[in-house]
């Protein structure tokens, strides 16, 4: 089998530099490369002509639209049998392909999903806000391709799929949790779609935390949206951080107003993290980072949801989805 990669960029020609260095690095040399650089201001054309001796690469420069059309060109462009998905902030083991292979051989599927993992090199704040991302203690384990409270939903920073599936469902619509939508709609059309656990990634995530309080902030919203598109798809799973938002503002006021004895629960859910986080990443520094970066995943997320949820759907506000995706794919 032959593979495409398809890589939306958007001024990252640093990450650029390190993912296409890890996919020179494959032991399985199988496939092509497209980047699609959508609109950046500080582009890696550079970068990438650096790896021509050693990839092939396809470069597509085009205007500013977003990373669902970037990767639909991306599609357009490509001639791989199977249609393999990376974000540009990641880096890949060297065996993936090797191991992708030989788990497609053994299994075939229609469409595919990996875990993520962190690497040794990746800052401590990029370890704990993983480690906040993918414990079950945190997001139910959803994200993390081990236990979760979810069947495993493929992710783009880490999927693929065949080309099968995208002549029958199409591409990724531009919205914000596009690779839900898209893996919802491989599966209503009846693909088969499995989790590869081998088949993991290193995904850098965001670098600070202020910008991975936006990013579960939007993760909470999309999630409505998700749920006016398919109706049957909204989970308990789905809610719990905004129950936790809810409860944890509830014991803050009795714990000013009755007793203290009310913040013992997050004394005790502290203590789980850390002692979680510290088992997961064996550095007491990361451990003590992951808490705070835990409770900014579950009370962004929380937020998000509960103010889309009133908004769009107590209140009935805001604009049809639909127009919504049309209107962020510029028509």
């Amino acid at each position: 089998m032959n593979y495409t990669v398809i890589i939306p960029v958007y001024n990252r020609p640093d990450e650029v530099d390190e993912l296409l260095a890890s996919l020179a690095a494959q032991t399985c040399r199988d496939f092509e490369v497209v980047i699609v650089e959508d609109g950046s201001t500080v582009p890696c054309r550079e970068v990438v002509d650096r790896y021509r001796d050693v990839l092939p690469i396809v470069y597509i420069a085009k205007e500013n639209e977003g990373r669902s059309i970037a990767r639909n060109v991306g599609i357009e462009a490509s001639h791989g049998d199977y249609l393999v998905f990376f974000d540009s902030d990641c880096v890949i083991p060297p065996a993936y392909f090797e191991t992708l292979t030989r788990e497609l051989a053994a299994n075939p599927v229609d469409c595919y999903g990996g875990p993520d993992a962190a690497h040794e090199s990746f800052s401590d704040v990029q370890k704990a806000i993983n480690y906040a991302m993918t414990s079950f203690w945190t997001t139910g384990g959803i994200r993390g391709g081990k236990v979760s409270l979810e069947k495993f939903v493929p992710r783009t920073f880490n999927t693929g799929f065949s080309r099968e599936v995208y002549r029958r469902v199409g591409g990724f619509r531009e919205m914000f949790s596009e690779d839900i939508d898209m893996s919802t709609r491989i599966k209503n059309a009846g693909f088969s779609i499995a989790l590869i656990r081998p088949a993991f990634v290193y995904h850098k995530r965001r670098m600070d935390f202020r910008r991975f309080i936006r990013q579960v902030y939007v993760f909470g919203m999309s999630r409505i949206t998700l749920k006016l598109l398919y109706p049957g798809s909204l989970k308990l799973v789905h809610t719990l951080p905004a129950l936790f938002l809810i409860g944890s503002v509830a014991l803050i006021l009795l714990a000013c107003i009755v007793s203290p004895w009310f913040l013992l629960p997050f004394a005790l859910y502290i203590l789980l993290l850390f002692v979680s986080a510290l088992a997961s990443t064996r550095s007491v520094k990361i451990a003590a980072m992951a808490v705070p970066a835990a409770f900014i995943q579950l009370w962004g997320y929380g937020w998000g949801f509960i103010k889309a949820y009133t908004i769009k759907i107590i209140f009935g506000r805001g604009r049809d989805v639909n127009e919504e995706i049309e209107m962020r794919r510029g028509k």
